[in-house]
């Protein structure tokens, strides 16, 4: 079994355990904790968005993580560059914009159910960024490069975010690609695809669940046999149900670890963050998965979302004490 699974393989440490390419906004969460937006009587907050989270989380997680990133130049940027420094972010490769770009801001509510989210992104400074020599230079030094699908909606960010995927490509520095699919961003359903299909041909490593790989192709049992036939590892989340990795010819299925649903959202950048961290510590592709459905679990129960990112000895002690259902199995 073990020669048949696709592992990847870090030849040497580097500066970075990886480079996160995203969004990184501000999120507020109505309060009291449970409340309609509607009718909330004040509001928490918190660093927020799909990069921002998951670097965050591979940092709790043990790594020395990067943000590629731009923000407004105005107190909203200012915010989530300030809990990024305390996060322990490297913020070197931040960009800043002058113009009219904004940050983004999401606004969250805390309920398992009938749970609202409105993110405002017009204008977004994140998708400013440029593929500099700064960003070069970085990526070099990283093990991985990680994007987000969300970096790839606008012509100009997307033409230089695969830039980055490509050089990283070309320097041994490992691409993982979270396809992040929110159908308003996108114009239509070919743009998508479009976008997606060059981003996965530069990856190594390609996440999502059942409707963005359908975006990416009609037919998902040809989509694992093309990651199969490219030597790429393919990440199927599956939410309740866990997840399915396919790594060669082998195929890993995964439960989860049962908690009390405090929000439905940050599961997936913790789930990915932790997994990296962790099959770069392990080198296995079980370790890693279950660490992340665990990360998951927790980030599910608690209030906020960057902030909620579990410490390995949080993960350690949910292991202990719960099994992961169904059990993690090859096949």
């Amino acid at each position: 079994m073990s020669e048949q699974i696709q592992n990847i393989i870090y030849q040497k440490p580097r500066k970075w355990s990886a480079l996160v390419v995203g969004r990184a906004g501000l999120d507020l969460y109505p309060q009291p904790s449970g409340s309609k937006t509607k009718l909330a009587e004040s509001f928490a907050s918190d660093v927020g968005g799909s990069g921002g989270n998951i670097a965050i989380a591979m940092k709790r997680s043990g790594g020395n993580i990067g943000l590629i990133s731009a923000l407004s130049d105005d107190p909203v940027g200012s915010f989530v560059k300030n809990r990024l420094i305390a996060e322990g972010i490297d913020i070197h490769l931040l960009q800043t914009t002058r113009g009219n770009e904004r940050t983004s801001l999401a606004i969250a509510e805390e309920r398992p159910t009938d749970c609202e989210v409105v993110i405002y992104r017009n204008n977004p400074a994140d998708l400013q960024i440029v593929f500099d020599k700064n960003v070069e230079l970085a990526i070099l030094n990283s093990s991985n490069l990680v994007v987000t699908g969300t970096s790839l909606i606008d012509e100009h960010s997307r033409k230089q975010v695969l830039k980055m995927m490509s050089h990283a490509t070309k320097n041994d520095c490992k691409v993982w690609l979270d396809l992040d699919y929110r159908h308003w961003n996108w114009p239509d359903e070919g743009a998508t695809r479009s976008a997606y299909q060059k981003a996965e041909k530069l990856s190594d490593v390609i996440v999502g669940n059942e409707e963005e790989f359908k975006i990416l192709n009609d037919d998902l049992n040809i989509q694992v046999k093309e990651c199969i036939s490219k030597n790429k590892i393919m990440i199927l989340k599956k939410g309740e149900n866990g997840c399915t990795l396919f790594s060669g010819n082998c195929t890993l299925k995964t439960g989860i670890y049962k908690s009390k649903i405090m929000k439905p959202y940050g599961s997936g950048d913790a789930f990915l963050g932790n997994l990296i961290m962790n099959y770069m510590a392990f080198g296995d592709w079980k370790k890693a998965a279950e660490a992340g459905s665990a990360a998951a679990a927790i980030v599910v129960s608690k209030k906020g979302c960057a902030s909620a990112m579990p410490s390995n000895k949080e993960i350690k002690l949910l292991q202990d004490s719960t099994s992961i259902q169904p059990k993690t199995e090859w096949s």
